[in-house]
């Protein structure tokens, strides 16, 4: 694996600073918890402008999965196996992730050149907008280390009297 790509990884899981907004959020009912993500992630994304930063694209990869890989063979045409030959690898956990960051398909203007057909962990990032929250709560923390919008979203949480 690159260095560059475990410096960020090393740099994502020591996001262990919130210990008590941790306790906050796991002790929020499922409804109220999510209904407050939603609000917050709207509010931050109506004047966060994501191509200005791209800092996902830049230093971590997302989880891909077999549909996103025909998808981008359909695109790039090439086949299945020349995708995760050329741009993949699989991970410790099984997952394909990027051999590389920044993503291969990430333009010198911030714009993907596959964007139509992004991954699915890519269309989602960073998570905030979903059902279940308590479900991706640790997934959250850690993207907090690489997503601006996160990290001010946990910040409208720490500022809420519960």
């Amino acid at each position: 694996m690159p260095e560059r790509v475990i410096l960020n990884l090393l740099k994502v899981e020591k996001s262990s600073g919130y210990s008590a907004l941790r306790k906050k959020l796991r002790s929020m009912k499922t409804d109220r918890l999510d209904a407050l993500f939603h609000a917050f992630h709207d509010e931050v994304f109506s004047h966060i402008d994501c191509l200005s930063c791209a800092a996902c694209c830049k230093n971590i990869s997302p989880a891909i999965r077999d549909v996103d890989i025909r998808r981008l063979s359909r695109t790039l045409q090439m086949k299945p196996s020349e995708i995760v030959e050329k741009y993949m690898y699989l991970d410790d956990d099984l997952d394909y992730v990027f051999h590389k960051a920044p993503c291969p398909f990430l333009g010198s203007d911030n714009l993907c050149t596959v964007y139509e057909d992004r991954p699915g962990a890519c269309r989602e990032y960073p998570h905030t907008n979903r059902a279940h929250m308590h479900q991706i709560l640790e997934l959250t923390f850690k993207n907090a280390s690489v997503c601006p919008a996160v990290k001010e979203i946990l910040a409208k949480f720490e500022s809420l009297q519960l």
